[in-house]
C-alpha cells in the first residue's frame, strides 16, 4: 500500500480492507522457498533414519512419548510465533512456565483444580500483557524488556516457593495424562487443537491480520487507523497464556514442579518458529503450519538422541546450530 492510498479522499474503507494490503505482504513471505524444502527433506530424512536404526521408534509407546514431550514446546512456540510476527521476541516464556507449574501445584491444596488452572492462566496473561505494555508504550526493545521480566518472574517463583511442589490432587495427572485417542493423551489433544485455532486466528480474523501487518510496517498500520499498541499487548498476552498453559500441562505430566523448571524453553520455541519460516527481528513472516513442523523436527531430534542415550548437552548444541543455520539461510533467501 502506498502513501497515496492512505491519503486518498474517498469514503473510509473497512478495517479488513485497510489490513488487506499490509497482510498480503506478510502472507507472501510464507511462500515456500528453498530453505523450507531443505527442512522438509530433513524431516523426512529424520524419520527414515529413525525407522532404520531403531526398532521401537514406530511403536505406540514411543509415538506417545514423542507427542507428550513436544506438548510444552508446541504450546510455547505458538505464543512465540505470534510475538515474532510482530517483530518482537519473548524470552520470559520459560520463567512463566515455571511460575505456572509451581503455582498450579500449590493452589490445588486450597481451591478446586479448575479454579487453580484458571487463576494461573490469568497470571500468565498478566505477565505477557506487562511485557506488551512496556514494549508498546515506551518503545523499548522486546529483547531487553523480556530479559528483565524473565529475571523478575524467576525471582518471584523462588520467593513463592524455594523447593519443589508435588501436586496434591491425584486427578491432576490423570486428567491430562490419560490416553484418550490411541497413544495420545488429553494434553497432546489440547496442543493439537490449539494449532488450527491459531491458524484461524492469524489468517481469518481482523486482529490476526493486524498482528501480521504490524510486523511488516507498524507505522503504516498506525496511519491506517489501527491500534498498534493494543495489538502488540495482545500478542504478548497470548504468549503469556500459552506459556502458562504449557506450565500447567508440564506439571501434570511430571507430577512435580520445581522453581528451576522451564530454563531454556525459550530457545526451543524460537528454534521451532525460525524453522517454520519466522523471521527474527524482521516481523511479518511465519506460519502456524511451519511452526508445527519445527516443533516436530526438534521433537524427532530429541527422541532419536534419547533412544540412543545421547547426553542432553549434544541436544543443546544441535538446537543452537539449527537456529544459526535457519537465520542465515532465510536471510540469504530474502
Amino acid at each position: 500500500m502506498t502513501r497515496s492510498t492512505l491519503d486518498r479522499p474517498t469514503s473510509s474503507p473497512s478495517l479488513a480492507a485497510r489490513l488487506g494490503g499490509f497482510w498480503a505482504s506478510g502472507r507472501e513471505r510464507l511462500s515456500h522457498g528453498w530453505v523450507d524444502y531443505v527442512f522438509y527433506a530433513s524431516f523426512i530424512l529424520l524419520i527414515l533414519i529413525a525407522a532404520s536404526t531403531s526398532s521401537v521408534f514406530f511403536t505406540n509407546q514411543n509415538i506417545g512419548n514423542l507427542f507428550r514431550q513436544i506438548v510444552t514446546n508446541g504450546l510455547i512456540s505458538l505464543g512465540q510465533l505470534v510475538v515474532i510476527v510482530t517483530g518482537g521476541i519473548d524470552l520470559s516464556v520459560g520463567a512463566i512456565v515455571a511460575l505456572a507449574g509451581i503455582m498450579v501445584s500449590g493452589f490445588q491444596a486450597y481451591m478446586p483444580l479448575p479454579v487453580a488452572i484458571l487463576i494461573v492462566l490469568v497470571v500468565g496473561a498478566f505477565c505477557g500483557a506487562i511485557n506488551g505494555f512496556l514494549i508498546s508504550r515506551f518503545k523499548l526493545q522486546p529483547f531487553i524488556v523480556t530479559l528483565a521480566t524473565v529475571e523478575a518472574i524467576r525471582g518471584f517463583v523462588y520467593v513463592y516457593h524455594e523447593t519443589a511442589i508435588t501436586p496434591s490432587n491425584p486427578m491432576f495427572g490423570l486428567i491430562f495424562g490419560t490416553e484418550v485417542l490411541g497413544p495420545l493423551t488429553s494434553s497432546v489433544l489440547i496442543m493439537l487443537v490449539a494449532y488450527p485455532i491459531f491458524w484461524l486466528f492469524l489468517n481469518r480474523t481482523t486482529s490476526g491480520r493486524a498482528i501480521f501487518a504490524i510486523g511488516g510496517n507498524d507505522e503504516a498500520v498506525r496511519l491506517a487507523g489501527i491500534n498498534v499498541r493494543g495489538h502488540i499487548v495482545l500478542a504478548y498476552l497470548i504468549s503469556g497464556v500459552c506459556a502458562a498453559l504449557a506450565g500447567v500441562l508440564l506439571a501434570a505430566r511430571l507430577g512435580i514442579s520445581q522453581p528451576s523448571m522451564g530454563a531454556g524453553f525459550e530457545l526451543d520455541a524460537i528454534a521451532a518458529c525460525v524453522i517454520g519460516g519466522a523471521a527474527l527481528g524482521a516481523g511479518g513472516g511465519g506460519s502456524v503450519v511451519g511452526t508445527f513442523g519445527g516443533v516436530l523436527i526438534l521433537g524427532l531430534i530429541n527422541n532419536l538422541l534419547n533412544l540412543f542415550n545421547v547426553q542432553s548437552y549434544y541436544q543443546q548444541i544441535i538446537k543452537g546450530l539449527i537456529i544459526l543455520f535457519a537465520v542465515l539461510a532465510r536471510r540469504r533467501e530474502r
